[in-house]
């Protein structure tokens, strides 16, 4: 045996790619349970051959076994010191990983008991070993990237498994180290990420260094790679693409996040850091992703002499951080790198800090539902997430949120179509809310959803008009100043016709002024001290039934998202007694931990008239609330319901009052044509789902670019108003596509929807006493919300053998006969129809215009998608706009918004450019605009730089145009093949067809027994598909064409195929 001995040491001595060669050879017998025994038998005569050369080993043998004592206190129970094997190509046993042993050792021995556990960069083994021996976890899996690590682990595994004699070593257990550990190669977690094993315990002693020579990183790591390659692995790393990468931290960054996705949620994380970027910036390493943070060791230990810090100089010189060094041991006092490089180089000796971070996630199922999201094509925008907080309760209610919207962005292809009156599932979560801890038994056909409490309380007033109102003044703020200067009471010649008086929120003081002044309508919050009692409430709803006054109650200032929120004395009328008919509950949800500036609000009515005007109003005057808001606040709702029993109180019975009231107003008579004539959205039913081709929005997939933007718009933290600031980007977007300069005198006006802003500027039309142009054939919703405000419209006749373009000689004439004329232009392309208007068209509408004094609104909003344009080039605004000198009061806005130029997947932002002098001096009403929130303007501002790049959405927009097209074409075949005539489309998303073939015919519709039969014609076209097929397109109502639909077609693939079955299916259904 002693032969055998010398002839293996002399084989190793050859080199070491020879010794490691024969250690394998020695790995292979020590894996062979019959050869086992003699090889662990020649290991314990090697080792004792080699202790009398012990000093020299590693120079002349290449390998080394040395003990390693772990246990010097214990008792006898415990194996004091562990047999290791080192060879020069992997991390040796040294300060660095003895004082991260000496870190473990300081959490009490159940950290580790009965656990599943991984070591990072095990390197020979040791500690996963001593892990297993002294703590006996049930599985310990040591990995490493370096392939030879792994074979003098397992080498060393072997080593103390057995004893010299070959015979187990067995704990209390009846088990063998061998029992409970395995090491296996693995970059980073990717082993047990592979293989689905979930780990409670993960530990890492890895390099925090980047490679001086980055280009050797690159290089395929394999067990025949060279000895200095190998061993540089465990002093160096390569850049990981973190923000972290600047102090070297780039591969501790990237363990955490795979930690995060292996480990269990109550999983511990333990990592040694070294102390040279600073102590706060390892630490908020950690407390970005989610963690908290205890630093359980720390000491100082000498720079390894073989690790070059030059990277860190490298860093420096680019960066205003300075890393922490020290002179010797003792030196209390930080140096840079470049100090402690040039101290070291002069045969100084420096050290560093380095402390254990033990460290577990605070919410881990939806942190780790978070990172699953970064992990599936979002790792870019892992650097702006910031899940650290001072407050804890703004991480229980950011974590959470963030978790959701993941979801929604991972799960979801694209944002669905939420009906005007807000989300179903937000309304049920309002409606779940009251039910649950307020104890009033409400639903969500109860609940409409407003952008903000201002916007509700303007609504509502504009909904009834009332010859006078009276509104608590602490709710006046953006209301128009008209309604609040006005002094006309008896006769009131406002614009619009609304006086608002404003009052105290005192109850007594708004009661004495109700019954003086009588107003018709009355909106006033509740004083805090009478917050709390019903009777302030109790004796409004008396008074305001009384006079006749429609009663609006404010609860925003008092109503707590809260698991134990405060009494409220409205709610707890509303808990024994239901909601007159006279009065209705705002609320608008302001109080948030997060965004303080993040608003929406609900309204609460249990009078189906009212409550479906109300909600009707939303969609003509602002056009939605803005789906993130939505999300928002109904993740808090969630939160604070999935942990509630459902239906663990039934409801009480509710008492109504017989009190007969006084005559009320009613709603104004635009309102009332409106809603009773114009053509608005389906109620949604508890049916299947309606498939819509009757909303402006793009249902197609959204794309990777708008995810990440969306996403990294709320993870951030401390996100400066630059940041948000679209301005700049817009007016470059503007020149880009319609050349259009704007100068340093424009105001930008933003909303949440374009329909916002036309709507703020046909007040402004009113207010001036001019007229409204709209060619026929345009938008159905504008022409609706300037029908509800009272506009005097005039339209612009069109003809059908144009496609129902406005010419230049219609305008023209119209124009001659107008008085203050406001043209409404949609373009470049034209909504509802697809068709552009061409620079030329263009030019001579504002050469008309000019001519006339008019007021030009050129609505952008629907243009953005061309598909069918050859021999169209585009807008040259500036070069048509040069040289007019007409009269003037000609002025020109550009209205528009970036959800079709841009391909959002439905995400809305609209703006308002004006040139100076386009509104009056005494408009004020912009003062009531929901402008969009700071995280729609980071990402809108977002999107726009990536367009100014020409990254990324550049493809997907010429992908979108190439698929509406196919659509186009299949769209019109379809109807064509059914008897429609189709107008041939350019651009946009819908296009316009005449039923000829379908009008005076008749269709039957037999639906759960009953039915439902009618002679078809312009007005229930729309209807009559809809209960045939549940398609929803517009009719020629909306149209405002004689027997002309509209169809749009940017649904998804399944709902657009599903479409033209509705069509065909209808064919048939027709007699």
């Amino acid at each position: 045996m002693a032969g055998s001995i010398d002839e293996f040491l002399k084989r190793c001595s050859e080199s070491g790619d020879s010794a490691y060669s024969a250690l394998r050879s020695l790995l292979e017998r020590l894996e062979n349970p019959e050869s086992r025994i003699e090889a662990r038998i020649f290991l314990a005569r090697l080792q004792k051959k080699l202790r009398e050369d012990d000093q020299h080993c590693l120079n002349t043998y290449h390998f080394q076994i040395q003990d390693i004592y772990i246990h010097p206190n214990q008792g006898d129970q415990s194996r004091k010191k562990l047999t290791m094997m080192v060879i020069p190509s992997i991390f040796m046993p040294e300060d660095w990983s003895f004082t991260f042993f000496e870190g473990l050792n300081r959490h009490p021995d159940s950290i580790f008991k009965d656990k599943t556990l991984a070591e990072l960069g095990c390197g020979n083994g040791w500690i996963s070993i001593a892990i297993a021996d002294k703590w006996l976890p049930s599985k310990v899996y040591g990995l490493d990237i370096n392939p030879r690590s792994i074979k003098i682990s397992w080498i060393n595994l072997y080593l103390n498994a057995f004893d010299e004699n070959g015979q187990p070593v067995y704990d209390h257990e009846n088990k063998t180290l061998l029992d409970r550990v395995e090491f296996y190669e693995s970059d980073l977690l990717s082993y047990c990420r592979d293989n689905h094993i979930e780990l409670e315990r993960i530990v890492g002693c890895i390099p925090q260094i980047l490679n001086p020579n980055p280009d050797a990183m690159s290089k395929i790591i394999t067990e025949n790679a060279s000895e200095e390659f190998l061993h540089s692995l465990s002093n160096y790393c390569a850049r990981q693409g973190f923000v972290e990468d600047q102090f070297g931290l780039g591969l501790i960054a990237r363990a955490v996040e795979e930690g995060i996705d292996v480990i269990k949620p109550m999983g511990i994380m333990i990592f040694n850091m070294g102390g040279r970027p600073g102590q706060a910036v390892c630490k908020r390493l950690f407390e970005r992703r989610g963690l908290h943070v205890n630093k359980i060791w720390q000491t100082k230990i000498l720079q390894a002499s073989d690790t070059d810090i030059s990277a860190l100089v490298e860093i420096e010189k680019s960066n205003p951080h300075r890393f922490e060094f020290f002179m010797g041991l003792v030196g209390d006092q930080p140096i840079c790198a470049r100090t402690a490089w040039a101290f070291g180089k002069a045969g100084g000796r420096i050290s560093h800090a380095l402390s254990v971070y033990s460290c577990q996630l605070r919410q881990p199922n939806q942190v780790k539902k978070i990172f699953e999201f970064l992990k599936n094509g979002f790792h870019d925008i892992s650097n702006s997430l910031d899940l650290s907080f001072e407050d804890d309760s703004v991480a229980d209610e950011k974590i959470p949120f963030l978790a959701y919207l993941a979801g929604v962005l991972n799960d979801s292809s694209r944002f669905p179509y939420e009906p005007p009156s807000g989300s179903k599932r937000f309304r049920d979560l309002i409606a779940g809310f009251m039910r649950t801890y307020h104890h009033v038994p409400l639903g969500a056909d109860n609940v409409a959803i407003f952008p903000s409490r201002d916007t509700a309380i303007e609504n509502a007033l504009r909904l009834f008009t009332p010859r006078l109102a009276i509104v608590d003044e602490q709710l006046t703020r953006h209301l128009p100043r008209q309604w609040l200067t006005s002094l006309e009471i008896e006769h009131n010649t406002a614009a619009d016709g609304v006086t608002v008086i404003e009052a105290p929120r005192q109850s007594d003081l708004m009661i004495e002024l109700i019954k003086k002044l009588k107003p018709q309508v009355v909106v006033t919050g509740i004083a805090p001290f009478e917050v709390i009692t019903s009777s302030a409430f109790e004796h409004l709803l008396t008074v305001t039934r009384e006079i006749g006054s429609r009663l609006f109650i404010d609860i925003s200032d008092q109503f707590e998202l809260s698991s134990l929120p405060s009494s409220i004395g409205v709610l707890k009328y509303l808990a024994r007694t239901p909601l007159p008919s006279h009065a209705a509950i705002i609320c608008g949800l302001l109080r948030n931990q997060v965004y303080t500036d993040l608003e929406v609000a609900f309204v609460i009515s249990e009078e189906q008239t009212i409550f479906d005007a109300l909600s009707r109003s939303v969609e003509i005057l602002q056009g939605n609330t803005a789906l993130t808001s939505q999300f928002y606040y109904g993740c808090l709702f969630h939160e604070l319901l999935s942990f509630q029993l459902p239906d663990r109180r039934p409801p009480g019975e509710r008492e109504a009052e017989d009190v007969k009231s006084s005559d009320m107003i009613g709603f104004a008579s635009s309102a009332v044509s409106v809603l009773s004539q114009s053509e608005l959205s389906v109620k949604e039913t508890e049916k299947p789902s309606i498939l819509h081709m009757d909303v402006d929005q793009i249902f197609l997939p959204t794309p990777t670019a708008v995810k990440a933007a969306i996403f990294e718009s709320f993870a951030r933290q401390n996100v400066t108003e630059s940041e948000c600031d679209v301005t700049p980007n817009l007016k470059q977007f503007i020149k880009n596509t319609y050349n259009f300069t704007v100068d340093h005198t424009a105001e930008f006006i933003y909303a949440d929807f374009p329909l916002a802003l036309f709507n703020k500027l046909i007040l402004n039309c009113i207010e001036e006493g001019g007229s409204l142009c709209m060619p026929a054939g345009s938008n159905g919703c504008y022409l609706s919300a300037a029908k509800f405000l009272n506009a005097n419209i005039v339209s612009i006749p069109t003809q059908p053998e144009s496609g129902f373009k406005l010419t230049e000689k219609q305008l023209s004439v119209t124009l001659e006969a107008v008085n203050k004329p406001w043209v409404y232009i949609s373009g470049p392309t034209i909504n509802p129809t697809g068709l552009l208007y061409s620079n030329e068209e263009i030019k001579s509408f504002l050469t008309v215009c000019s001519k006339y004094g008019a007021k030009v609104i050129i609505d952008t909003s629907f243009s953005g998608v061309e598909f069918n344009c050859s021999g169209w080039d585009g807008w040259n605004l500036d070069a048509c706009l040069a040289g007019l000198t007409g009269k003037p009061c000609f002025n020109v806005c550009l209205l528009g918004g970036l959800f079709f130029k841009i391909p959002t997947g439905g995400l809305t932002y609209g703006f308002l450019v004006m040139k100076q002098g386009f509104l009056s001096d005494s408009f004020h009403s912009f003062l009531g605009l929901n402008k969009p929130h700071s995280t729609i303007r980071y990402t809108a501002k977002k999107l726009l730089e990536i367009g100014e790049q020409k990254l990324d959405l550049t493809g997907v927009a010429q992908e979108q145009e190439k698929l509406l097209a196919t659509r186009f074409k299949l769209l019109k075949e379809t109807l064509e093949k059914c008897g429609w005539e189709v107008i041939e489309a350019c651009g946009g998303v819908s296009v316009i067809a005449k039923a000829s073939s379908y009008f005076g015919k008749s269709v039957k519709v037999e639906t759960d027994g009953s039915t439902w039969e009618v002679k078809l014609n312009d007005t229930n076209i729309r209807e009559a598909m809809l209960r045939a097929t549940g398609l929803c397109i517009n009719g020629p109502c909306w149209t405002g064409v004689t027997g002309y639909c509209r169809f749009t077609f940017a649904l998804d693939d399944g709902d657009f195929d599903r479409a033209l079955d509705g069509i065909l299916k209808f064919k048939q259904l027709v007699n």
